[in-house]
């Protein structure tokens, strides 16, 4: 009599468990915030990303910077190193969209940040009012309506970078800070399909978006696991560009100073090259061996 009431007991017990724990899957919903912690996609859950954090600037007082120049450069997501800028799931062009809808980053219409835009005028940049005609089936007629269409991040294709060079005499060394950086959009023509002009949408102001831009994961092509966010990209400078124009007298344009021939295109290249070793040199030339 025992031996059965201790088997029914056990029996009871482990039925108990068993509901309890069908129970504990099935209370599981989103509003307790238990969702994502128990179904992630992954091993386990990733938050170096979102825990890093930002170094601030080295001090640099000016009367250290004994030598410095302002440099505008062009990343084209075209190009083999630049195609996590288009990543699908994230590329660049929405990042920066939704940390200036949050209201987290000013946006400037200007190079200088000196114009910033109001919300309702991001929202006009951000957005495209086109008109379209639309036939009626009811009335047998064509009617126009007005549509707002966002820009895609897939016209987005180029990005604009201002930076400033400059030799810091307290630490004798040559270094590069971001100021602002711009996403391109082209203007086509629809009739012909062809290219019209280029122009910069709006200017982000790095330093300030920095913080935010830490927080977003960029896609490595050769390993998941090795963390990278858009702060560490553009800090490690792992992006490919091509300058487009340094400080001048006459503020020119490297396109200004070799345009309306044939090899306008190979000569600007060069100048943009010749550029860039005019950097390296002058730091090379700082020390001697």
């Amino acid at each position: 009599m025992n031996i059965k009431f201790f088997f029914f007991a056990c029996l009871a017990v482990l039925l108990s468990l068993g509901l309890q724990a069908q129970d504990d899957r099935s209370i599981r919903t989103e509003a307790d915030g238990l969702m994502e912690d128990y179904y992630i996609d992954d091993i386990v859950p990733n938050t170096l990303i979102q825990e890093s954090m930002v170094l601030e600037y080295e001090p640099v007082r000016e009367a250290d910077i004994a030598w410095k120049k302002r440099i505008w450069r062009v990343i084209d997501t075209r190009e083999k190193m630049n195609q996590t800028f288009k990543y699908p799931l994230m590329p660049f062009f929405t990042v920066i969209k939704e940390i200036a809808e949050n209201g987290d980053i000013a946006l400037f219409n200007d190079e200088f940040f000196k114009e910033p835009l109001t919300m309702e005028e991001i929202n006009g940049k951000l957005n495209k009012i086109d008109t379209v005609s639309v036939f009626d089936y009811d009335s047998y007629e064509e009617k126009i309506e007005i549509v707002q269409n966002s820009i895609n991040w897939e016209d987005i294709k180029q990005y604009r970078v201002k930076e400033i060079w400059y030799f810091d005499e307290e630490t004798s060394r040559m270094d590069v800070r971001i100021i602002g950086i711009s996403p391109i959009l082209d203007e086509i023509d629809y009739d012909t399909g062809e290219l019209k002009y280029s122009l910069p949408i709006f200017w982000v102001y790095y330093p300030e978006a920095r913080e935010y831009l830490a927080k977003y994961k960029v896609n490595n092509e050769d390993n998941d696991m090795a963390p990278m966010s858009w702060y560490d990209l553009f800090e490690k400078r792992y992006f490919a560009s091509y300058i487009t124009k340094r400080s001048n007298s006459l503020d020119l344009r490297v396109k200004d100073m070799y345009d309306g021939y044939d090899q306008a295109g190979v000569d600007r290249l060069m100048e943009s090259n010749k550029i860039k070793m005019e950097l390296f040199n002058l730091e090379h030339d700082l020390w001697t061996y």
